[in-house]
């Protein structure tokens, strides 16, 4: 078989070629990964809103029969001023709003984010 350079599980080129600052189509369209989002939202933490650009993923998880979803807020001088980790936050798309926490800020800025329940995306 020949790997298709399109598979997410090809550690190939096009995953390393496109930044995470870089939004996709905040809508999904056909061809995106189901269960995601990647575009713009805004953050809620104590009274403060920030349009940050978010890239989540998620999925039901048999275990506990819940839906999990997670993924990361793009590097934001205000998020670092507003947020310790572990902070509880609103976060809000198109789609909707979910309660989530905030934790792991990485070397790049960018704060991994996540949630259970109904996700702040179409899932």
């Amino acid at each position: 078989m020949i790997p298709d350079s399109r598979d997410p599980r090809d550690h190939g080129t096009w995953a390393s070629q496109r930044s995470l600052d870089e939004p996709r189509d905040a809508h999904p369209s056909e061809g995106s990964l189901p269960d995601s989002y990647d575009g713009p939202a805004t953050l809620l933490v104590g009274g403060a809103e920030l349009a940050v650009t978010v890239h989540l993923r998620g999925r039901f998880e048999p275990i506990d029969g819940r839906y999990h979803w997670y993924g990361r807020v793009a590097q934001h001088d205000d998020v670092d001023a507003l947020v310790a980790s572990g902070a509880p936050v609103v976060l809000r798309t198109p789609h909707g709003d979910a309660v989530g926490r905030l934790s792991d800020r990485d070397p790049w800025g960018r704060y991994r984010v996540g949630g259970t329940g109904r996700p702040p995306f179409d899932a």
